[in-house]
């Protein structure tokens, strides 16, 4: 009963104590490797992003050259008939239209409808009251710049007219009813700030 009252300071080594050098070294190592490794990763994903970067814009270059290269060609016909510098202004336009749409960009200019601010921005007031039938307040009436969206968001919001909404009716007017006075009146006596005379 006595061997079993000893304080844990007395009682032999029973197993022999890890070699704390040994897996330090091991967790150094480890260490490292994950080093190196996240660093190649850092390298590798710059190296990537910039390629992607380059072949974006190697993409859209290459659909503006040819509206660069018809303005050019338009501009050198400057001095010919001017109908047909207009059709080639309006061809230009259409590879213009053309490009963008082939990169995902979707044009806002036919835009009706009540005015949207994700959508919109005013660009008028329009007094409409004086037509038979005024469209609504904040009723989109026309596009004077049109906006331009991808993948549902919003590159640049239309500029738009709205309609001020039909005029409010001034049919009755109010306060034509007869006017009173807080003061006395003739005939009546004093008026209410007046002290009477002292007899």
């Amino acid at each position: 009963m006595m061997g079993e009252n000893r304080s844990d300071a007395e009682r032999p080594e029973t197993a022999p104590a890890p070699d704390l050098a040994a897996e330090l070294e091991q967790c150094q190592a480890s260490h490292l490797r994950t080093l190196a490794d996240f660093d190649n990763y850092r390298r590798r994903t710059g190296r990537e992003i910039g390629a992607a970067k380059a072949a974006e814009r190697d993409r859209v270059v290459l659909a503006w050259v040819p509206v660069l290269d018809h303005l050019e060609l338009a501009l050198s016909h400057a001095d010919a008939d001017p109908d047909l510098l207009v059709d080639g202004v309006r061809g230009v336009r259409q590879l213009a239209l053309d490009a963008l749409r082939n990169s995902g960009v979707t044009r806002l200019d036919d835009e009706t409808g009540a005015f949207d601010p994700t959508r919109h921005e005013v660009g008028a007031v329009v007094d409409s009251g004086s037509t038979s039938r005024p469209p609504p307040a904040g009723t989109v009436v026309e596009v004077l710049r049109p906006g331009y969206q991808a993948d549902g968001r919003v590159l640049r919001p239309a500029s738009v007219a709205v309609s001020a909404g039909p005029k409010p009716n001034n049919g009755a007017k109010l306060g034509n009813g007869p006017r009173r006075d807080t003061g006395s009146e003739p005939g009546k006596g004093p008026g209410p700030d007046t002290e009477p005379e002292a007899s």
